[in-house]
C-alpha cells in the first residue's frame, strides 16, 4: 500500500522539482510513527533490507552503464571513489571533532558514512533533468557514484568494530590488506559470474524470453553474497557482474533493461519507505539543528578540498569542471543505510548519529540537487 501511495505521489512531486527520495520517505514517515495505530522499530531489519536494496541499485547501475563510459571515466571516477573517500574521511572527520562532541573515532565513523555519493539521487536527478554535460563531467559524476560505496562501506565497518570492541588494536597494514584483498575477491567474483551467465545464455539460447532476467537476477545474487562469503566486496562484486553483463549479453538485452529498471525502483521504494518507517519525527526533529553545522562543513569545506586534491594528478582537467565535480557531492539513501550498521551494533551515540546523517541527506539532496542544472548552465558545462 505504501509504495503505491508513494508511486502516485511520485508524478506530481516530478512536477514540482521534489526528488522521489523524499516522496517515499516521507510517504514511510507519515504511516510508521504511531498516529495510524501502526509502529515499526527494527533497526537490524531496516539495515539487511536497505542494504540488499543498495546491491540491486548499484547492480542495475552496472547493467546500465556503457564500457565506453568507464574507458572516459575510469581514471578521474577511480581516484574520486577511492582517495577522494579517504580524503573527504580524514577532512570531514577533522572537521566534526571539533564541531561535535564525539571523540574522535566516532567522528570519523560519521565522517566514512557521509563520505560516498548517492548512486540512485545522481543517475534519477541527471535523467530527470535531462542533462548532457561537456567534458564527460555527468560520466564522471555517474561513475564516482556507483562505485565509491565500497571503500566507505569498508571503513565504516572497520571503524564500527573498533569502536564496539575497544580492546582489539586494528594497524594501518591491516586496513590496507583487507582493503584490497575486498576489491580483489569482489572484483574476481563479479568477473567470473558475470561472463559464466553471459556464456551460458548465449550458448543455451532460451526461447522464452522471460526467463533470461530471471537467470541474471539468480546469477546476481551468487556473484554478490557468493563474494561475501570468500572475504570479497558485495558491491564492488554487483557492480562489476552488471558491466559484463549489461555489455556482453547479446540475447534479451530489452526484455532485460526492462525488469531490472522496474527492479531498481521497486528496490528504491522499499528502501526508503522502510527508511522512512524507521524514523520517530519526535525523535528526529530533537537532532535537526545539530545537523545543520556538519551538512554546510561537508557540502562547502570537506567536499570540495577532497576532490581538488583528488585531482592534483590531472592538471589539464578545467577548474570549471573540478569546481562542479566538488560541488555536487549528491547524497542520498545510502549514508543512512551505511549509518545503520553502527547503530544496529549498538555503538554509543548511533542513533543521534543517524538522526543528523538523515537531515544532511536532506539538505543535500535539496540544495545540491536544485542547484545541478544552475550552476552547470552557470560554468558553460551543459552540452546543448
Amino acid at each position: 500500500m505504501l509504495i503505491a501511495i508513494g508511486i502516485l505521489l511520485h508524478h506530481p512531486s516530478k512536477t514540482l522539482g521534489l526528488p522521489s527520495l523524499l516522496i517515499f520517505i516521507g510517504v514511510g514517515l507519515l504511516f510508521g510513527n504511531g498516529e495510524l495505530n501502526f509502529v515499526y522499530d527494527d533497526l537490524a531489519l531496516t539495515s539487511f533490507i536497505g542494504s540488499l536494496a543498495l546491491n540491486v541499485i548499484v547492480f542495475v547501475g552496472g547493467l546500465n552503464t556503457s564500457k565506453a563510459s568507464i574507458q572516459v571515466a575510469y581514471k578521474e571516477g577511480g581516484v574520486l571513489s577511492t582517495i577522494g573517500v579517504l580524503f573527504t574521511t580524514f577532512i570531514f572527520g577533522g572537521l566534526l571533532y571539533y564541531i561535535t562532541d564525539f571523540n574522535i573515532l566516532t567522528c570519523l565513523l560519521f565522517a566514512a558514512v557521509v563520505s560516498s555519493t548517492d548512486a540512485a539521487a545522481v543517475f534519477s536527478i541527471l535523467e530527470s533533468k535531462k542533462l548532457k554535460l561537456k567534458e564527460s563531467t555527468d560520466t564522471i559524476l555517474e561513475f564516482e557514484s556507483a562505485t565509491n560505496d565500497p571503500v566507505a562501506l569498508l571503513l565504516v565497518a572497520i571503524l564500527t568494530e573498533m569502536l564496539v570492541n575497544t580492546n582489539q588494536q586494528v594497524s594501518g597494514l591491516s586496513i590496507g590488506i583487507e582493503l584490497v584483498q575486498q576489491i580483489l575477491v569482489g572484483l574476481g567474483a563479479g568477473y567470473l559470474i558475470g561472463w559464466c551467465c553471459v556464456w551460458l545464455l548465449n550458448k543455451i539460447k532460451l526461447e522464452e524470453y522471460g526467463l533470461i532476467p530471471v537467470f541474471i537476477l539468480a546469477c546476481f545474487f551468487i556473484a554478490a553474497y557468493g563474494s561475501d562469503m570468500l572475504g570479497g566486496n558485495i558491491l564492488v562484486s554487483s557492480y562489476v557482474a552488471g558491466v559484463f553483463i549489461g555489455n556482453e549479453l547479446k540475447r534479451g538485452r530489452e526484455v532485460s533493461k526492462h525488469f531490472f529498471n522496474s527492479l531498481s525502483w521497486l528496490a528504491q521504494a522499499l528502501m526508503f519507505i522502510i527508511l522512512g518507517l524507521q524514523f520517530f519525527p519526535k525523535e528526529l526533529f530533537a537532532d535537526m539543528w545539530s545537523a545543520i553545522i556538519p551538512a554546510i562543513a561537508l557540502i562547502f569545506i570537506a567536499r570540495p578540498l577532497a576532490v581538488f586534491l583528488s585531482y592534483l594528478p590531472f592538471r589539464k582537467v578545467s577548474f570549471k569542471k573540478k569546481f562542479f565535480i566538488s560541488a555536487i557531492g549528491l547524497k542520498g539513501a545510502t549514508p543512512i543505510v551505511f549509518a545503520l550498521i553502527p547503530a544496529s551494533a549498538g555503538v554509543a551515540g548511533s542513533q543521534e548519529m543517524v538522526h543528523m546523517v538523515f537531515f544532511i541527506v536532506l539538505i543535500s539532496v535539496v540544495l545540491q540537487g536544485w542547484a545541478i542544472e544552475p550552476l552547470s548552465n552557470k560554468l558553460g558545462l551543459v552540452d546543448k
